[in-house]
């Protein structure tokens, strides 16, 4: 199950009226065949600012924030945290549409849910590969091609 928590909704309003369709989608398509809960956060850039600054001792807003359920969580898999501003800049400056680069992010946030990382340079290229296969099933183009930014 994915719940989508709102707390910006003019930040994120050029997604369009299909904004928890985009989410849930992305969200379900990383899942795969994994069964459990994931609560996306879609907040403005001092929301995340602020999580970031509490949880991992950074004291800016970035684009996508995951925080993987503590064991015993039952079927919570963990939150994932989007910042509009963040977000909205990015799909510009790459000349993407909001909704593939929040498709994008919601992926990525998930796939660390799951325990992938990008830390080591194999890590990344594996993950990098994984989400390209999970956004081309959703006819999102490949955010990593060479004329895009990651």
């Amino acid at each position: 199950m994915i719940e989508i928590v709102e707390d910006d909704a003019d930040g994120w309003s050029t997604v369009g009226p299909d904004l928890s369709g985009v989410v849930d989608r992305a969200a379900m398509a990383a899942l795969g065949t994994v069964t459990g809960e994931v609560v996306v956060l879609l907040t403005d850039d001092a929301g995340v600012r602020d999580l970031n600054a509490r949880f991992r001792g950074r004291d800016t807003a970035t684009n996508v924030l995951s925080f993987p359920a503590a064991e015993g969580a039952g079927d919570l898999l963990g939150d994932i945290a989007l910042a509009s501003g963040v977000c909205r800049a990015e799909a510009e400056a790459q000349g993407k549409t909001l909704a593939d680069h929040l498709s994008h992010l919601v992926v990525h946030g998930v796939l660390h849910l799951l325990g992938r990382d990008h830390e080591e340079d194999a890590e990344a290229e594996e993950m990098e590969a994984e989400e390209r296969s999970i956004l081309a099933s959703l006819g999102i183009a490949d955010p990593y091609r060479s004329d895009a930014q990651a």
